[in-house]
């Protein structure tokens, strides 16, 4: 499983996810200006990144077999 690419490519999907997650509660946490600036837009990364994670997770099984 570690040689398979998509496997590969899932896996750093959903570390971006954790990175992002990450932003976004540093930022909450930081608040103030900084909070204003860039918590909608970390919101948007997330979604984005969670959505394609999905994605490739649901192709890597699909394509896989799933057993």
């Amino acid at each position: 499983m570690k040689d398979d690419p998509l496997f590969i490519v899932m896996a750093i999907a959903m570390l971006a996810v954790v990175g992002i997650l990450l932003f976004g509660i540093g930022s909450f946490a930081r608040g103030g200006e900084f909070n204003k600036k860039y918590a909608n837009k970390a919101m948007r990364w997330r979604i984005i990144a969670q959505f394609l994670a999905v994605v490739l997770i649901i192709l890597f099984v699909l394509i896989r077999g799933g057993s």
